[in-house]
């Protein structure tokens, strides 16, 4: 382990809440919470004012309401919250070549690798200088926590949420880990946390009391060794610049359970689509196509078929998935359906074409008729089209977003993310002055004239993510 603390990880604060709250005046220093809004919506990130009534992520959203029932409840935009997350790792990226993203909202970085920093001192501007530039850029806020080993910046920057900076000093780990819970460490879950309750260990000071080959007793040699070697401060996980993908996924969960199974299928062959259209767009192919299916017992089948090579055709991975599905029971019902890929490469194979029935290519036109959520069945504009949170314009009355929708009419509130708080106005769903359009930039973008270069602040293209898929965090 270095000794040094030029090992920094920021984790940027209740990240998807923020990014609502900045973006929305009405909302600041109020309780919001994000995530799936339907009866089995879970909540992806909640904002400080909402974790004081208990609220937090991966909470069902039911219990969430009951918590919390004056909160803010809004939808995710990930597309938005991924372009402020753009800026974010560009920042870090002008630190150091090392870069680990985690997730939108959270990365290690070796800032000794980019000669920002080489001693505490060093270490402790960088971070402060880091936190100064995000405020800048996205007008977000983030915890930074500086140490000598990934681990113990991580747990440096839980220490300093929300918005401050932390720094363990090398020497001081030991002192620092001993009272803190096992439930610190990598690797220590719920299930592993009872197991050593219940065997007497509730802090790091008693695991290392315990000694090493009572752990590999009590969790095996590779979880045992690790974890002690972890409770002695001894992490050398390197930052690795580049994760590599293992596989493209996505999958829905449907608030009532389908039993039809025509249905089911064509929710499959949807799925399909839409996980070839990332597999496409990040330039990969893969060669094993995955079916998940969780039953309306909570019960979850996984099924999956490699074929004879790597392939991004749309028409083979329907194909797979519904070979897949015809070996899977959905008498019941279905809660949750996902297709993916694995054994991802960076080429395909011309040949595995031939497997889609009637070698049939699916063309540019075609593909982008393909919608990446289901396409209402009536022709006149749904009520739940409006989706809580979401970006509109009105001919007359300018930006606003939606406060909530039903009975054919929609609620929005007129306001930016540089106005002060809004009115409030309700129409018809079907209101012609009244369009969904992208969010604005959370910080206001300067000319190029003034005070230097121009400053973007988190502008985004059209809006594609939808409740109950995507990544989630905060």
């Amino acid at each position: 382990m270095r000794n040094a603390p030029t090992i920094l990880h920021l984790d940027m604060d209740a990240f998807f809440a923020q990014a609502e709250q900045a973006s929305k005046p009405s909302l600041r220093g109020k309780a919001v919470v994000v995530g799936g809004l339907g009866p089995r919506g879970v909540v992806a990130t909640a904002s400080y004012e909402a974790r004081v009534f208990g609220v937090h992520s991966a909470m069902p959203m039911a219990q969430a309401r009951r918590l919390a029932p004056n909160a803010a409840y809004l939808t995710p935009r990930f597309t938005f919250y991924r372009a402020i997350s753009d800026q974010v790792m560009a920042l870090l990226r002008a630190l150091s070549p090392l870069v680990e993203p985690l997730s939108l909202d959270e990365a290690f970085v070796d800032l000794e690798a980019g000669g920002a920093a080489w001693d505490s001192e060093s270490a402790q501007l960088t971070g402060v200088r880091l936190r100064a530039e995000i405020r800048a850029v996205t007008g977000l806020t983030g915890s930074v926590g500086l140490a000598a080993s990934k681990m113990l910046a991580k747990i440096a920057s839980e220490q300093a949420k929300p918005d401050g900076l932390v720094l363990i000093q090398p020497g001081t780990e030991r002192a620092l880990l001993g009272p803190l819970s096992v439930r610190t460490l990598p690797g220590v879950g719920p299930a592993t946390g009872d197991h050593l309750r219940r065997a007497g260990i509730t802090t790091i000071d008693e695991i290392v009391e315990a000694g090493e080959d009572e752990l590999v007793r009590l969790l095996g040699k590779a979880h045992g060794h690790g974890l002690y070697a972890m409770a002695l401060a001894r992490d050398e996980r390197p930052v690795v610049a580049e994760r590599e993908t293992k596989s493209v996924s996505v999958e829905d969960t449907y608030d009532v359970d389908i039993h039809d199974r025509l249905r089911v299928g064509l929710e499959v062959q949807r799925l399909a689509d839409r996980c070839v259209r990332r597999l496409r767009g990040a330039g990969l192919s893969g060669r094993t196509i995955v079916l998940k299916v969780r039953r309306y017992d909570f019960s979850t089948l996984t099924r999956s078929e490699t074929l004879r090579g790597p392939t991004d055709d749309p028409a083979v991975v329907r194909e797979a998935a519904a070979r897949l599905l015809d070996s899977v029971d959905t008498t019941g019902g279905v809660r949750l359906l996902g297709v993916g890929v694995s054994g991802l490469a960076d080429y395909t194979q011309e040949d595995l074409f031939a497997q889609a029935a009637g070698e049939r290519t699916v063309g540019p036109e075609e593909e982008a008729a393909v919608p990446d959520e289901p396409r209402p069945a009536v022709t006149a504009p749904a009520e739940h089209s409006w989706r809580p949170g979401h970006d509109v314009r009105h001919a007359s009355l300018g930006h606003g977003w939606v406060q909530g929708s039903g009975l054919g009419r929609v609620t929005v509130r007129f306001e930016t993310p540089y106005s002060e708080p809004g009115r409030v106005r309700t129409f018809r769903v079907d209101d012609p002055d009244l369009e969904p359009v992208d969010p604005l930039p959370l910080v206001p973008v300067r000319p190029s004239g003034e005070g230097g270069a121009a400053q973007a602040g988190g502008g985004v293209g059209p809006e594609q993510s939808g409740v109950g898929s995507g990544a989630v965090g905060g």
